[in-house]
């Protein structure tokens, strides 16, 4: 399966964008407002998905894919129809859950909505505490308040408690699932006869007509493709980096209006010793509770150094009994009032009277004070130095990219201007074809945007310069043809060596195969196993012992009777014959495996029926698409 994945990236790529999708939830098309105006592209439970909205979701999702997909990002996966249609019925089908969302009032608690907040990693401190200042810096980044951020999680949590009952309760019935693992771990005993390329080549004779044939009939095998050389330059951030200053009194500045964001508050680590008491305590269930914490305290004083012991055997916290009564690292607001108090009342080591609060009678030590640290304007100079340079480069960049852009079109015979304009390096690139070249990389002109626009007919015969491309994130390139040289065929005397090695192969194999198929039919007539090889294991869960083509087609092969035979052509090697004469189970099957490859099932089905759920919920809130298939193609989102 996972050999499947590596040859076939181009239909992963695929895959990975409709796996994506879902994703939309955490990026905000459910907190759309809803705008009036005609049927827009769709409707749902009343409501009207604008053309509009349908756009803005197609630009987030190919912003998302980008960062996601790095150098295998392709933007043409996402112009076409059909990925344009799968982003408006992702945008239909989250409207019609939001739809049951708000009919069912389904919701969320405060406590686990903060929970859920606390365990996101960016937000949290490297001790594992709650950075509630990146929190805030965080949101405020995306454009987005506290209050924002907790409504959407809240939403978004409600909508995967939705999708979790269907999904989370599917299962595989156990006869399927062990039948599948039953074919993925099957085994078949096979033998092996091989008729080598090398032994037949030697019987091939190649003519000069044969060449010439070969080369008429394959022209195209042997024609160099149209190629420029062309001079370019590159804008990018690097460039307007270097017009960016920033001066020591902005520092100071930014440092002296914001000081609370360089510092550090004080941490407190506690522990403590909780005695129960009910809330409807009789007066002398809570006199008994509060003897017993006395008489803890008591020990506390007269052994100070045994608190974690005297907490491990006597307090009745579940979460802090086992720790030694360790609380970790307190923040404020997490603990009800009086215990909050007597932490931040206490100093390092010292350990509190009884402390009575909602749940009963504590008794507090605070075992580490780390004071507050505030980090000087140097420090934090670098950190500011970066958020001014760029705040600054981001308004830098628009002014001189349409600089750049307006340059190159206006001054179009020559890239010097732009060049000595902006500091930019004329560069030089050969042998650039019409698609990009995989031996060129991440080049910037290894684009086919900027190879469109590079054999332009502008371009080649009027030798100007390119509009400005963009190749990738805040990078521009205008190019400009120095010299093109048209499609031309490599002549025969200088492919003929090759053209008489591919001559020999094919005519070899032809007489490989010839004598494999009637070895075939005789061994299929008489079940004769002369000249084949010992048995060898085949199987899907193993690397095979010989060809991974021929070891396919031994697992497809019927074996409804045994010995069952098949021939195949094996690239490189010649032609084979393989007699497959036992089928079974592994003695010692892998459970392990068969557990994984049950909840793999299960989870496709909980995706099936999940699907499933999610048209029904789509029907009763009367979903509607407006468009036609045909007009998809004439929607792109820019």
């Amino acid at each position: 399966m996972f050999e499947f994945i590596r040859k076939h990236q181009r239909l992963m790529q695929l895959l990975l964008l409709l796996l994506i999708l879902p994703s939309f939830v955490l990026v905000g098309v459910s907190s759309y407002q809803e705008r009036g105006g005609g049927d827009g592209v769709a409707t749902v439970a009343g409501k009207t998905i604008t053309q509009q909205q349908w756009e803005e979701a197609q630009r987030r999702q190919i912003d998302q894919a980008r960062q996601q997909m790095g150098a295998q990002f392709d933007q043409k996966l996402f112009e076409t129809p059909e990925a344009k249609q799968a982003i408006l019925d992702q945008l239909v089908a989250e409207r019609a859950v939001n739809a049951e969302v708000e009919r069912g009032h389904l919701t969320v608690s405060d406590a686990v909505l903060a929970k859920a907040i606390g365990d996101i990693q960016m937000f949290r401190k490297a001790d594992g505490s709650f950075d509630k200042d990146q929190y805030i810096a965080a949101l405020a980044a995306q454009g987005m308040t506290p209050e924002m951020f907790d409504a959407r999680m809240r939403h978004d949590m409600a909508v995967q408690q939705l999708a979790g009952a269907v999904s989370q309760t599917a299962f595989a019935p156990r006869s399927v699932a062990n039948r599948l693992s039953d074919i993925n771990d099957q085994e078949r005993e096979v033998q092996e006869l091989m008729f080598p390329l090398a032994t037949y080549a030697a019987q091939v004779k190649v003519t000069d007509d044969m060449v010439k044939a070969y080369y008429d009939k394959h022209a195209a095998l042997f024609q160099v493709p149209e190629s420029v050389k062309a001079e370019y330059v590159v804008f990018n951030a690097d460039v307007v980096q270097k017009q960016v200053t920033v001066s020591d009194a902005e520092v100071a500045d930014v440092y002296n209006k914001n000081k609370a964001r360089f510092s550090t508050p004080e941490k407190r680590s506690a522990s403590h010793i909780l005695f129960n008491v009910a809330k409807d305590a009789k007066p002398a269930d809570d006199a008994a509770a509060k003897a017993k914490a006395e008489a803890a305290l008591a020990e506390v004083r007269k052994n100070p150094g045994d608190f974690a012991k005297i907490a491990k055997a006597q307090s009745q916290d579940p979460g802090s009994a086992e720790l030694g009564g360790d609380l970790g690292v307190v923040e404020k607001g997490v603990f009800v009032k009086p215990v909050e108090d007597a932490i931040y009342g206490l100093k390092e080591g010292e350990t509190s009277g009884l402390v009575r609060s909602e749940f009963g009678y504590h008794i507090i030590k605070v075992t580490k004070v780390v004071p507050t640290t505030q980090k000087s304007l140097e420090e934090a100079k670098p950190e500011i130095v970066a958020e001014l340079q760029k705040t600054k480069m981001s308004a830098k960049y628009s002014e001189l990219a349409e600089t750049f852009s307006n340059t190159v079109y206006e001054q179009a015979d020559s890239l010097k201007p732009v060049a000595d304009k902006l500091g930019l390096q004329i560069q030089t690139a050969d042998g650039l074809g019409r698609t990009p070249n995989p031996a060129l990389g991440n080049s910037p002109v290894n684009n086919d945007k900027f190879l469109k626009a590079i054999f332009s007919n502008d371009a080649i015969k009027n030798k100007r310069n390119t509009e400005a491309v963009e190749v990738a994130p805040s990078t521009l390139v205008a190019g400009r043809v120095v010299e093109f040289r048209p499609a031309t065929k490599r002549p025969l005397a200088e492919v003929e060596a090759q053209i008489r090695q591919r001559v020999t192969q094919e005519e070899a194999l032809r007489l490989a195969k010839q004598a494999g198929e009637a070895k075939l039919a005789a061994a299929r007539a008489s079940g004769d196993a002369t000249g084949f090889g010992e048995p060898k294991i085949v199987s899907r869960t193993k690397e095979p012992p010989f060809s991974e083509t021929a070891a396919l087609a031994v697992l497809k092969a019927d074996t409804s009777k045994l010995p069952a035979y098949v021939g195949v052509d094996v690239p490189g090697q010649g032609y084979g014959v393989y007699r497959i004469v036992k089928v079974s189970q592994p003695a010692q099957p892998d459970q392990a495996r068969r557990k994984q490859e049950a909840e793999q099932i299960g989870r496709a089905i909980g995706g099936a029926e999940t699907y499933g759920y999610v048209e029904a919920l789509k029907q009763k809130a009367k979903a509607k698409i407006n468009v036609k298939p045909a007009d998809l193609g004439a929607n792109a989102a820019q």
